[in-house]
């Protein structure tokens, strides 16, 4: 143990490097170029005699990776998935460079999540140099479309998190080192109404009012929220109509919904759908919905909570905070992996603040000690 968290430490610096050269690189996940050029990085440094990787191209979107031990195979349950992803959500020229800033370094992906990614590295290569990497059944997987809902990178994800013991996923740290368990599960809808065009003067009966109809929905839909229940629906975007004088044929509104349990969401869905209908039936607009649930929730379970404790216990003894989040909003791919029956804890990267903001920042001192904490982890 000792051995391997002196070569961490002797890492530090390096680690520091190596982030601000993934920093510079923009990776939004919009700009597959862009994207690719990090994952490139990314193999560069990844390429540890003990790992074999598997890169599996992006439909659309950037490509993703997947590297293990040669203790991998045959594991089983003794699996640990290490998780991440190396798109952000900053297309070019919005937010760019690395600045350090006293006690903080700010920068796009330092802490969303391509300081998770550093973490990952330099733990892993600190084992590689003591000898310790190639018996350990470590697996890590990398996507390029973790920002806009990993609909592309999902099926390999689920296909090597399959059968695992546990995994720990690297998003962004959270206030006081808490770490995550708990994460609301994610869906969107866009909602199309067709109507009927007509002269708002002289023939507005004949008119089929695609605007109003849609109103309508959104008024039932944004009812369906339930705090209570920790359901929330949100009618976030909302166009329509050519003109002022005219019964608008046509228009859209876009849904982001979010839920605590699984069922709610898809009950959610089947609501939307049947107040469609409804409102269908007695306007005479057409609905199209398109869309539903992305991604299911994080739900904590007795082996979580399990895995949470081992991990709090590494994180401790690293000097760090180890306790638990509060239910979160936002979703990552924990929660796929979560579905499968894989004891998930997520937020393991660096301490920062602002993830999806011009003022995005790490503390880089945590790095060190984060790097620590999973090794700890790994080796006990």
């Amino acid at each position: 143990m000792e051995s391997v968290l002196a070569a961490a430490q002797r890492r530090a610096d390096e680690t520091l490097r190596l982030l601000r050269r993934w920093v510079e690189q923009d990776s939004f996940s919009g700009d597959v170029v862009s994207v690719n050029a990090m994952g490139a990085l990314l193999e560069q440094v990844f390429a540890l005699p003990e790992l074999a990787m598997e890169r599996r191209r992006g439909d659309g979107v950037g490509d993703h990776r997947f590297w293990k031990t040669p203790a991998w195979d045959g594991a089983g349950q003794g699996r640990v998935l290490l998780v991440g992803h190396h798109d952000t959500v900053f297309p070019p020229g919005t937010f760019t460079g690395w600045r350090e800033d006293g006690d903080k370094v700010r920068g796009p992906g330092v802490l969303d999540m391509k300081g998770g990614l550093a973490i990952i590295h330099c733990a892993l290569a600190s084992l590689s140099e003591c000898g310790r990497l190639a018996g350990l059944p470590i697996g890590v997987v990398c996507v390029g479309d973790e920002e806009i809902g990993s609909s592309d990178s999902r099926e390999l994800t689920e296909e090597v998190a399959r059968g695992a013991g546990c995994a720990l996923v690297f998003e962004a740290g959270r206030a006081e080192d808490a770490i995550i368990t708990r994460r609301k599960g994610t869906g969107g809808i866009v909602v199309k109404v067709t109507g009927k065009a007509a002269h708002a003067g002289n023939y507005h009966a004949d008119g089929v009012n695609a605007i109003w109809a849609l109103a309508q929905f959104v008024d039932a839909a944004q009812r369906r929220t339930d705090y209570d229940r920790g359901l929330t629906v949100n009618v976030g975007t909302i166009a329509g109509g050519t003109s002022r004088n005219t019964v608008p044929a046509s228009a859209e509104c876009g849904i982001d919904f979010r839920f605590v349990r699984a069922d709610d969401g898809h009950a959610l869905v089947a609501a939307l759908d049947k107040i469609a209908r409804e409102i269908a039936a007695t306007t005479g607009a057409k609905f199209e919905l398109v869309g539903g649930v992305r991604r299911p929730p994080l739900e904590r379970t007795d082996a979580s909570y399990a895995l949470y404790e081992r991990y709090a216990a590494a994180a401790r003894a690293s000097g760090l905070g180890a306790g638990e989040s509060p239910m979160l909003g936002g979703g990552s791919d924990g929660n796929n992996i979560a579905a499968l029956g894989v004891p998930v804890i997520d937020g393991l990267g660096p301490r920062g603040f602002g993830f999806h903001t011009p003022d995005e920042y790490i503390e880089p001192a945590s790095v060190a000690m984060r790097v620590e904490a999973l090794l700890r982890f790994l080796l006990a």
